[in-house]
């Protein structure tokens, strides 16, 4: 038996790599180092999802479905109405890519106009890789408070303490527990 496959497998990987370098090389600038060394299956694969990202269209998030997603306006609804149609929004970002971070301490109409107001009509690269996925921090950057008070950790509640000389708020279980991956 012959062991060309190896060797088979090796040149492909070159060629494939060659191929994606060319395709690459009108988006890439001085700004990209191409110094570091990984296996050449781990280039390739990084090397497709830069491809893959530079020639994703970026288009509202409520685009990214057919037909495209439209929820009706919160006010309109009950508060059953809401968490029903929460339920089937979060499943069907989740099956779009779209993951929902640090949820819990907000209620199901306040989620549920998060994603009406600000994530649907968001443009953003929709990248159709099987590993790639959009994560929504529905948690403004600055609110430190709500942050340390229900998602940090033991460590970065100490770090936070360390680095800006004051005591963090109690820890505490958020209020709307969610079945949202993480």
């Amino acid at each position: 038996m012959s062991d060309t496959h190896p060797v088979t497998d090796e040149v492909d990987l070159l060629l494939d790599n060659a191929r994606l370098r060319d395709e690459l090389e009108p988006y890439v600038d001085e700004s990209v180092d191409g110094t570091v060394r990984m296996p050449l299956n781990a280039e390739n694969e990084y090397l497709a999802s830069m491809l893959a990202w530079e020639r994703a269209p970026a288009m509202p998030i409520a685009k990214w479905f057919d037909p495209p997603l439209q929820l009706p306006h919160p006010e309109s609804l009950s508060d059953q109405q809401i968490h029903e149609l929460l339920e089937r929004t979060i499943t069907q970002l989740r099956q779009a890519h779209v993951m929902l971070e640090c949820t819990e301490h907000l209620s199901d109409r306040q989620l549920y106009t998060i994603i009406v107001r600000d994530i649907l009509p968001c443009c953003e690269k929709k990248v159709d890789l099987p590993h790639n996925y959009l994560y929504w921090r529905c948690l403004d950057d600055d609110d430190d408070h709500t942050w340390l008070r229900y998602y940090a950790s033991a460590v970065e509640r100490r770090r936070w303490q360390e680095a800006t000389g004051q005591a963090p708020p109690p820890s505490e279980t958020p209020p709307y527990p969610r079945n949202t991956p993480r």
